[in-house]
């Protein structure tokens, strides 16, 4: 059952999506007629999709204050978006093998000059680092989680009628310093993705930040459509 938490973002993420859809179709609007567009109507898409992005991350942020164990199995994804989920989240390096696949199909007027692939390299590495940090991190928190005293707790967590007293405290007080380590994890994650994001838009030219933001929208969209269809075959089956 769904707790009031996940409810609320389930409503906010399907809004979310809708709006990124239309979002997209600004974007495709602008790519196909990408040379004859001004570099103000441009930005003005640009920073569009940047505020979406950046509300998406304020209400998780709020959300993972109240249940930040909803977003590792969120309720609101279907299996196919999970399955590209690292530390609740898109993983910051896929993005630059999305853009060397995106680079591959651009026109003679948004390639990349060789400072602007110098600078996204430098990036890359970057990012890839934090990942790897991260990552470190992670594998910390999982050997915390298999400690002794952990495992003590919680196995007086799970006694029949519940626990009391003194162990009721030391529960609580272990699952609530574990969920604020988790939160840190999340938004230290969040930071990378934005930062990535913000780096990435930062080296493009306007003509070549909607060519990218395009891409990745399709993609989060596409993802979202073919997962569900998928997911709603397998449920026809099954009844």
């Amino acid at each position: 059952m769904r707790n009031l938490i996940e409810e609320k973002f389930v409503e906010f993420y399907e809004s979310w999506i809708f709006q990124l859809e239309q979002h997209l179709h600004q974007l495709l609007i602008a790519h196909n007629n990408i040379n004859t567009m001004s570099e103000i109507e441009l930005r003005g898409l640009i920073s569009k999709l940047t505020t979406h992005h950046k509300a998406y991350y304020t209400a998780k942020w709020a959300a993972i204050g109240e249940d930040v164990l909803a977003f590792f199995g969120p309720v609101w994804l279907n299996p196919l978006e999970k399955s590209c989920f690292w530390l609740t989240g898109w993983k910051p390096s896929m993005v630059f093998r999305m853009l060397d696949r995106l680079r591959k199909s651009w026109r003679p007027t948004v390639v990349l000059a060789e400072a602007q692939v110098k600078k996204l390299e430098e990036l890359r590495v970057k990012t890839r680092y934090d990942e790897e940090r991260i990552e470190r991190e992670m594998e910390r928190y999982q050997v915390a989680m298999a400690d002794r005293k952990m495992v003590e707790l919680a196995r007086l967590g799970c006694h029949v009628g519940g626990v009391e007293g003194e162990s009721a405290v030391l529960v609580e007080a272990a699952v609530k310093g574990l969920a604020t380590r988790m939160e840190k994890m999340v938004k230290a994650a969040d930071c990378v993705r934005l930062k990535t994001l913000k780096g990435i838009l930062d080296v493009l030219a306007p003509p070549q930040c909607v060519e990218f933001l395009a891409a990745t929208a399709a993609f989060q969209v596409q993802l979202r459509r073919w997962g569900n269809e998928r997911h709603n075959v397998t449920h026809s089956y099954a009844s």
